[in-house]
């Protein structure tokens, strides 16, 4: 099983090592006489502890998101118990948006009431996001558990799950199931494989892309073959522009869904009875990648947002991804300290060997690529 070497593997280190590793300044411990300005804070202990923070964040009473899909990593069962624990409104906006959307709304949206207060990203959209100095730095109480490798030097972001890019495939339908990218050209597939997303602004479409590559001859310092693939695939009729979800694979829209392991488990479940949706990850074509968590600079609730962060970050918090068939970065400490679920370590999709990482310019030079051709896949 890879659960311990993804989230372990210096391969992480690869992948944003330009912005990563390293420890920042946390910010003083605030006067006990003087109000804090949870906006500045970087630290659940410098805002004068937990106490405190949940003080404030149920003072400001709610918290806005953005693109969490309740389907998404079991994001609906995590709002739900973090509203129940806190009594904290959340506020979900554009939850079917992408990475790049979210980032494009903090810079756009900045100092308005209605601005996001945190992001859950790609890797590149953090890096983004950092550059553009929209990102506030904040270290959760369990920071030293996040290798050094996962998170901005600057506290501005740190991984919170991951998965593979996986095909699932409706067994009620489908008899002979692919097993890698080039058996979705089979006329069998005919006006039915769907991607998630856009590659051009989506995480989970450019990793379909960037698998589809490796599974045809690419490698991480050449996607061109993934962007060939898909040509091929759509001039075969099997490619369908419709986004893989629970809803296009019910309707029969999509019969192969390439997406995130943990996403594509999660559709198996809840169309459980309905049709029999099969999950695998293909052959040759492992690839592997984390989102990232991050708080707006600008956060209108900058207490609920940082309390937000805290609850992700604790064994609670990261069971609920785990439920989610995603894989929590603080699955290794979990694991050794037994906080982990193990009922729900047991049913996330496994995969052999030890992942493998682009680095953070071969990815940057494969979103060109992609920015440049996908248009063309037709």
């Amino acid at each position: 099983m890879w659960v311990r070497h993804m989230l372990m593997a210096a391969g992480g280190a690869a992948t944003i090592a330009a912005t990563m590793a390293g420890c920042g300044t946390v910010a003083g411990t605030a006067s006990k006489s003087s109000p804090v300005d949870w906006a500045a804070v970087t630290s659940a202990q410098a805002g004068g502890g937990m106490a405190a923070l949940v003080k404030a964040a149920k003072a400001e009473g709610t918290l806005t998101v953005i693109a969490l899909p309740p389907n998404w990593a079991n994001y609906g069962e995590i709002m739900a118990a973090f509203t129940k624990k806190y009594g904290i409104k959340i506020v979900s906006v554009n939850p079917e948006g992408s990475s790049a959307a979210e980032v494009s709304t903090l810079k756009q949206m900045q100092g308005n009431s209605r601005e996001p207060d945190v992001i859950d990203v790609a890797p590149q959209f953090a890096v983004e996001a950092q550059q553009q100095g929209l990102l506030a730095p904040y270290r959760v109480a369990s920071w030293s558990g996040i290798p050094s490798a996962e998170k901005a030097k600057d506290s501005t972001w740190y991984y919170d799950y991951g998965g593979y890019v996986s095909i699932g495939y409706n067994a009620s339908l489908i008899h002979q199931p692919p097993t890698t990218f080039k058996d979705l050209l089979q006329p069998q597939f005919h006006g039915g494989v769907g991607l998630d997303g856009n590659p051009t602004d989506s995480g989970a479409g450019f990793g379909g892309v960037f698998a589809a590559a490796l599974g045809n001859g690419g490698s991480f310092s050449n996607i061109a073959p993934g962007i060939q693939f898909f040509k091929k695939l759509a001039q075969e009729g099997n490619y369908v522009p419709v986004f893989s979800s629970a809803a296009t694979i019910a309707s029969g829209q999509v019969r192969v869904g390439i997406d995130w392991s943990y996403l594509n488990a999660a559709y198996a479940q809840a169309l459980k009875g309905r049709l029999d949706w099969k999950v695998l990850i293909p052959q040759g074509a492992h690839y592997p990648a984390y989102y990232a968590q991050a708080i707006s600079k600008y956060a209108p609730h900058p207490a609920a947002a940082r309390l937000w962060e805290e609850f992700l970050y604790s064994p609670e918090g990261q069971n609920f991804w785990l439920k989610g068939y995603s894989l929590p970065v603080l699955l290794p400490v979990m694991i050794k300290d037994h906080t982990v679920n193990k009922a729900y370590l047991a049913a996330v999709p496994s995969v052999s060997g030890t992942p493998k990482f682009p680095t953070t310019s071969e990815v940057a030079a494969a979103e060109q690529v992609v920015l440049h051709e996908w248009a063309s896949v037709g």
